[in-house]
């Protein structure tokens, strides 16, 4: 599905590609997907010579849930002495958190296709293969116990989306009381490698430069718009690209040629 668009970054940016064919859930459970992509950029930091690639100026790179991984590898190599560092990450809308599904871009785009909310959620339930009867409980936010809502409140809230992005259609939300059985259900839903954002400082703190697009009909828009302000908060620099009429999928859509057109 990726080829096209793999070979359309080759050519316009003059680099040597990789495309990881990482295995897929459900019949390889989460962290197989994750192992698979680091195994696969230690290769090739430790062979880049071999394929005319200077180390110094390797670059990740992923789109949706590959953003995902593209941030959860970036943070699994900042303490490999043994490697070199990475020079960049491009995150593409990518998922960083779990903590709150009703952000305004959750809300504001909850029935914009491609990626519904309630489509997210089931998507990120199977990666962990967990039980999809938990959706309504995890949309009012009962599986975050109370200590975890204190430890996320200064990564993940509301309160640090710009007011433009408020404007159209957002209300905040009621709070609800955590579930002990929900909280423990949802518990690998916080690891970092599923949820990059939750990252500890210490760990943000050594990030390469970062590209961050996000686009405005995109539930996953405001996890952009947080990792950038962690980023930047540590000092990290970030070129930040928001496609005003773009959609989950755009990138990817946008190269399709002639069969699909759209303003974006």
């Amino acid at each position: 599905a990726y080829e096209r668009t793999c070979r359309y970054f080759c050519r316009k940016t003059n680099s040597v590609v990789v495309c990881v064919e990482y295995r897929l859930a459900p019949e390889h459970p989460f962290p197989a997907q994750f192992e698979d992509c680091l195994t696969a950029a230690i290769h090739f930091l430790r062979t880049a010579q071999d394929h005319g690639v200077d180390p110094s100026r390797i670059v990740i790179c992923g789109d949706s849930s590959g953003g995902t991984l593209t941030a959860a590898v970036a943070q699994a190599l900042v303490n490999r002495g043994d490697l070199p560092k990475l020079r960049a990450q491009i995150l593409i809308y990518p998922f960083l958190q779990c903590v709150d599904l009703n952000l305004p871009s959750y809300q504001q785009n909850e029935r914009v296709p491609i990626l519904l909310k309630e489509r997210t959620l089931v998507l990120g339930l199977k990666y962990i293969n967990a039980d999809l009867g938990l959706i309504k409980e995890l949309f009012k936010g009962c599986h975050v116990s109370e200590d975890r809502r204190l430890k996320y409140q200064k990564w993940v809230s509301p309160d640090y989306i710009p007011h433009e992005f408020k404007t159209r259609g957002y209300k905040p939300s009621p709070t609800y009381l955590p579930s002990e059985e929900i909280c423990e259900a949802a518990e690998r839903m916080f690891d970092p490698v599923f949820s990059p954002l939750l990252a500890e400082d210490s760990v943000i703190a050594q990030l390469p430069e970062t590209f961050i697009l996000t686009c405005e009909f995109d539930v996953l828009r405001d996890d952009g718009l947080l990792y950038k302000k962690r980023l930047e908060d540590h000092g990290i620099k970030v070129t930040w690209c928001h496609l005003e009429e773009g959609f989950h999928g755009t990138v990817f859509l946008a190269l399709l040629g002639r069969v699909i057109g759209f303003r974006s």
